[in-house]
């Protein structure tokens, strides 16, 4: 069948819209046709910089919701009319990663980059030239082919463009406030960078009850949104948010630290760890540059602090069990979702969607696909 996808040729060139033609879904396989998607980051990194792990031409978006239209043979997790909601990662329920809690580190994640699917083929073709597919989702294409290990069923109720959301971004940040940093009750909590990502990790922090919830960004309808969304107090830099937390905390320092800018630098580390107090946690959820190291300290202030660095990938996350999660907090108006998507867009406006978010005019956009 052909499908009209956005798809990066080489980096640092514009998204561009192309017809491709793709495969029907083969053993463990399903046809999605995608309804939503969000526009996060990651996207634009790669858009940006590409990077040795990735393989291109690819068709981007990893952050999908949509209704199942076909299966392959020996698929059981979905089947056709479902609505569905990709997971970046997928979770196929039975190696050693998944069957010990740990799903965001499924064995099946292992050709995100590439974008082929588990037999190490790919399903978008033009003119005889393969197409990935980013996180093996490709959900910037009216349709795609994944492997049912990505695909989350959701009642059919919930729409298209919320249930995207927790495909990635949300689900993310919430999670590396709950899970990854252990938010505790009456705790103080920092978070560097309140966009698509870093607002739920506000939203995370506020259900686990932290007492605290410190937001750091340097755009003022980010601090804005983010004192919406369960930030007690928002600062444009790192210096001021230090001084009236040193405050507040009678010397104590933060608890908690996440880490969810665009980019992660050195500078961010290095921030995160002073504000952090004694057997306090600094997770780092931000991709940073793969040939740039970006945490470097030295070794007293950890040990004398007994601090932690955790690293948190997904937050840390179980997909099939958290994202029904997710939108049943949704359901019942403990989690802010809908309220994440500042604008919507069409395929065709793509990199005006990316513009916005680099201007700092989004907290998320979502493209809503035209069938």
């Amino acid at each position: 069948m052909k499908t009209t996808a956005a798809v990066l040729r080489v980096a640092g060139k514009p998204w561009e819209l192309a017809e491709l033609d793709l495969d029907g879904p083969k053993s463990h396989e399903v046809l999605v046709r995608f309804m939503a998607s969000g526009m996060c980051h990651s996207d634009e990194h790669i858009r940006e910089s590409g990077g040795s792990h990735i393989r291109m031409p690819l068709v981007g978006g990893h952050e999908g919701a949509g209704v199942v239209e076909a299966v392959g043979s020996a698929v059981q997790r979905v089947q056709p009319g479902d609505h569905i909601v990709t997971s970046y990662i997928p979770a196929c329920g039975h190696c050693r990663y998944c069957s010990t809690g740990r799903q965001n580190l499924c064995d099946r994640g292992l050709y995100a980059g590439r974008g082929c699917l588990q037999d190490e083929t790919f399903r978008f073709h033009q003119n005889g030239e393969d197409f990935g597919a980013f996180c093996v989702v490709g959900s910037f294409s009216q349709y795609s082919v994944v492997s049912e290990y990505s695909c989350i069923k959701i009642d059919d109720d919930v729409p298209f463009e919320v249930a995207c959301l927790v495909g990635c971004g949300a689900t993310t940040g919430w999670a590396s406030a709950v899970y990854a940093a252990d938010v505790r009750v009456g705790e103080t909590v920092v978070i560097f960078g309140t966009g698509g990502v870093g607002m739920n990790a506000v939203q995370g922090a506020r259900l686990a009850g932290a007492k605290n919830v410190i937001a750091i960004d340097p755009v003022p309808f980010k601090r804005e949104q983010a004192l919406r969304f369960g930030a007690t107090l928002a600062f444009a830099e790192p210096t001021e948010a230090r001084a009236k937390l040193v405050e507040i905390t009678r010397g104590q320092l933060a608890d908690k630290i996440i880490l969810t800018v665009g980019l992660l630098a050195e500078a961010d580390v290095s921030n995160a760890v002073s504000m952090c107090g004694k057997a306090g946690t600094v997770v780092i959820t931000s991709v940073s540059p793969p040939d740039e190291k970006t945490v470097s300290l030295t070794g007293s202030p950890l040990v004398g602090y007994v601090r932690r660095i955790q690293g948190a990938l997904f937050g840390n996350a179980n997909p099939l069990y958290d994202i029904p999660k997710l939108l049943g907090l949704y359901r019942s108006g403990d989690m802010k979702l809908e309220e994440l998507i500042t604008r919507r867009y069409r395929l065709d406006e793509i990199n005006e969607g990316y513009q916005d978010m680099l201007d700092g005019k989004n907290i998320r956009g979502v493209i809503v696909h035209e069938h």
